[in-house]
């Protein structure tokens, strides 16, 4: 087996209500102003051709199966002033 190293960075501009969170096992999170909580991470997307439509695994199974290949993963939010 190989190892495959994949990067994500995002740079978004989000409203001034958001908040930085932890979980109870230090996950970092988002706090959005309605309550609820936001984790971005990888959603692995599918298609049986590189020109079709993208679209989630509609088996579970395959989800976890990818899930299962991840050895570590790190998100880190930092809110940038300018």
């Amino acid at each position: 087996m190989k190892k495959l190293h994949v990067t994500i960075e995002l740079e978004m501009s989000v409203p001034d209500d958001w908040e930085l969170a932890d979980t109870s096992e230090g996950t970092p999170v988002l706090k959005l102003p309605d309550g609820t909580y936001l984790d971005l991470t990888i959603e692995p997307l599918f298609a049986a051709n590189p020109e079709d439509t993208w679209a989630s695994a509609d088996d579970d199974e395959v989800l976890n199966d990818l899930l299962d290949m991840v050895d570590s993963e790190l998100v880190r939010y930092e809110f940038v002033t300018h």
